[in-house]
């Protein structure tokens, strides 16, 4: 009323503001057709999307890089958003597409099925009938057509253009036979019309996608799940002591962040102050909160507890934990399992079986019945009934799931081929220190040479492994420190690989090492020495021993405690009728006290570094199909030999870029958890390819229409509501991996597995 009053009277300007008001009215009419406009090409790009699923998993990798690329690597809240339109976005897209499609044509439908003289005759009502009321069923039939039919046949070109015709193609052939002889019946009205069957197959159809497109979007959510971990901002300390808040992308290395109780931690760094209880289970699967001191590493992404903690940034961006775990779920989501190949080809083969069927088909009722509707009922029934919706869905929604699964248990996919062959390994071979042991050594006792203080020879032997890193390094120098003895200095440092370490301590050459030391120098034990390693053997002990001047004047047992969890993880493969081996640069004494005490199969001890991938040799020369699980360097040659390579994930880089599944918790129990949901996911394949395949070899025959003389036909919309169930079908098999049993049977006196987690 306002408006119309300030009109009327024309106030000064008035001319100017009816102009900008007209000038608003077109610009927003504008808006309007830029929306649609948009609309329009979003939908093309999915629909093209839809049918170049590679090139969608391109688009997603080179979206990924350019992001990686961005001023540095953070995750805002803007990066969150666009991996959604990057990964479950596109199918997100797909899902609302089809959604949108399914409620119009539906709507459409509706004026043809109540003017369809058929329907009314069969189910026994009329509707009114006015003058032009005769065009009503072909006109909304043609829109239907146009509107909810287009899709499938756009998403038809470039199946063709690949000269790999498919899924949509049979649609298109199944709904272009039905529209074009539809409107032949409206040329010809001698031949009955096929309005009511055209529409009815269209919305089934994209109901049918509109079930497939939700359920791979929420199997393949794994990621964007992950990438919502990352909180948008982070409290960074300045150098006066204050706090501001800033974007994580702004995050540098070295910077200094407060996480307060109940925060996401912005990024991997290191404690520098506070003490909390940090939970993890989003990133390893570990249901128990981690204790948090100083010094401790934290993982961005997880949740701080009741504590504050300040932490020190030492990684942001793509190179955290975080983002390194999407990767690797993403590569493991895109890669194709050799289950997935053969249904992928079996899906192409279906191709020409449904197309020699129809014309099979047609052959026949022609010569039967002669040409008339029937014969396109069968026709386009059989085409649609064979579409192989189910296969095509089989094999990637248990990929989804199993990727996201494995993830939550902290089991890390970067080869989908391994993963399958996980189901059959023969023998799994394991580091024992580290893996199968705590890795961590301490002195229990030495024995000396006459002549020789045992003060002196420990800290002769502590100036030696001054410069090292190694465990047995720091166990030496702990012994030292809690003697409180002062070490010489050592000069001319030098790790001999495999066998130990030397250096000039007061002029004299120092060595330390194990048995293989005492082999390259020619060294003898003297008989007491012997009995003290042999005793240290028996306990499953590793004796170090120290040598100056080419003289063996020490001996130092060193005590590495076996994890609770191996026991478990042994007792756990045998019963999977896994044989376990022990790979080992230890004596064999020690490896055989620690393999008794386990019940371990096979033992390689005393193995150098270059020698670990020739006992995976050994085994696959046996025939057997080879797990190896380490954690270091010099397991890299080992792990990529194996025909599965299993990283512990708080081991080398080198070692996981060498594996073929990453272990994200230093748990050896995490093997046996990987070899039961290989076991699952492939039964689950096999299932799904089973039933797919089943369905098309019953289904065929009975749109084909061989139980006609019984009276038994199937109408094209019946088919397209078979063809649809049966992918719902498989959707719902596949769903059922989640509630797979990840547990691992306890023994008495050992402590209880951590809980698994199941998938979103």
């Amino acid at each position: 009323m306002d408006d119309h009053k300030d009109t009327n009277e024309n106030p000064p300007g008035g001319e100017h503001q009816q102009d900008d008001s007209s000038h608003q009215h077109e610009h927003g009419e504008q808006d309007e057709s830029d929306a649609e406009s948009d609309e329009q090409r979003v939908e093309q790009e999915l629909l093209e999307e839809e049918a170049h699923p590679a090139a969608e998993s391109e688009t997603v990798l080179d979206e990924q890089h350019e992001h990686a690329g961005h001023e540095g690597e953070g995750h805002d809240h803007g990066s969150h958003e666009g991996h959604g339109e990057g990964h479950g976005g596109m199918h997100e897209g797909h899902e609302q597409m089809f959604r949108r499609r399914f409620f119009v044509s539906t709507l459409l439908s509706i004026p043809v099925l109540l003017y369809s003289e058929m329907l009314q005759e069969w189910l026994g009502f009329s509707v009114p009938a006015f003058p032009g009321s005769e065009w009503i069923t072909p006109v909304f039939a043609v829109i239907v057509f146009a509107y909810g039919g287009m899709p499938f046949l756009q998403m038809a070109v470039p199946e063709l253009k690949d000269r790999s015709p498919g899924m949509m193609t049979l649609i298109s052939m199944a709904i272009t036979v039905a529209f074009v002889y539809s409107l032949a019946s409206v040329v010809f009205p001698t031949q009955s019309a096929f309005f009511w069957e055209l529409v009815t197959l269209i919305d089934i159809m994209l109901l049918g996608h509109w079930i497939e497109m939700r359920s791979v979007r929420r199997a393949s959510s794994a990621v964007d799940e992950l990438a919502k971990l990352m909180p948008d901002t982070a409290e960074r300390i300045t150098d006066d002591g204050e706090t501001e808040e800033v974007p994580v992308r702004e995050l540098s290395e070295g910077d200094l962040v407060l996480v307060r109780p109940g925060a996401s931690v912005p990024a991997d760094g290191t404690v520098e102050e506070g003490d909390s209880d940090v939970n993890e289970s989003m990133i390893t699967g570990e249901s128990k909160p981690v204790s948090k001191e100083p010094g401790d590493e934290v993982i961005g992404g997880t949740i701080n507890g009741d504590g504050s903690l300040r932490v020190r940034v030492g990684a942001t961006g793509e190179e955290t934990t975080l983002a390194g775990i999407m990767r690797l779920v993403e590569e493991a989501q895109q890669s194709k399992s050799k289950t997935q190949v053969l249904a992928d080809r079996a899906a192409g083969w279906l191709f020409y079986v449904a197309l020699g069927a129809a014309v099979v088909t047609a052959i026949a009722w022609t010569v039967a019945v002669s040409f008339d509707a029937t014969v396109i009922e069968r026709v386009v029934t059989v085409l649609v009934i064979a579409c192989p919706h189910a296969l095509g869905l089989a094999i990637p929604l248990v990929v989804a799931i199993n990727t996201s699964l494995a993830a939550r248990n902290g089991m890390l996919v970067r080869d989908r081929i391994a993963m399958e062959d996980a189901r059959n390994l023969d023998a799994i071979i394991f580091d024992k220190t580290g893996t199968l042991t705590e890795g961590e050594h301490g002195v229990v006792d030495m024995a000396t040479v006459n002549g020789v203080d045992e003060d002196d020879a420990l800290g002769l032997a502590a100036a030696v492994e001054s410069d090292s890193e190694h465990m047995i390094a720091r166990a030496i120098r702990e012994a030292a420190d809690e003697r409180d003895l002062t070490t010489p200095d050592a000069t001319a440092f030098e790790a001999i690989k495999g066998r130990g370490v030397r250096a000039n301590v007061d002029g004299n050459e120092v060595y330390v090492g194990g048995p293989n030391l005492l082999t390259q120098l020619d060294s003898e034990i003297p008989a007491h020495l012997q009995r003290f390693a042999d005793e240290a053997g028996q306990n499953a002990q590793t004796v170090v021993y120290l040598v100056r001047d080419s003289e063996l004047i020490a001996a130092f047992a060193m005590a590495d405690v076996i994890r609770e969890e191996s026991f478990r993880v042994v007792d756990a493969l045998h019963d999977l009728g896994i044989e376990v081996a022990m790979l080992t640069g230890d004596s064999q004494d020690v490896a055989n006290a620690v393999a008794d005490e386990l019940g371990i199969d096979t033992v390689f001890a005393e193995v150098l570094p270059e020698d670990k991938d020739e006992k995976v040799q050994e085994l696959q020369d046996q025939g057997k199909l080879v797990g190896m699980v380490g954690d270091g360097v010099n397991d890299a040659p080992a792990l990529t030999r194996a025909d599965v390579g299993i990283a512990i994930g708080s081991g080398t880089d080198v070692a996981v870029q060498s594996a073929d599944v990453i272990l994200v918790q230093n748990n050896p129990m995490d093997v046996v958890r990987l070899v039961k949901l290989s076991k699952a996911s492939y039964r689950k394949m096999q299932e799904n390819i089973v039933w797919a395949a089943g369905y098309n070899v019953f289904a065929i025959p009975l749109a084909a229409g061989v139980l006609a003389p019984i009276g038994i036909l199937l109408s094209p919309a019946v088919g397209a509501l078979l063809m649809s169930l049966s992918t719902v079908i498989v959707a719902i098999n596949a769903q059922l991996l989640r509630r797979v049993d990840l547990s691992i049977p306890e023994l008495p006196g050992v402590t209880p597995s951590t809980s698994t987690q199941t998938a979103d």
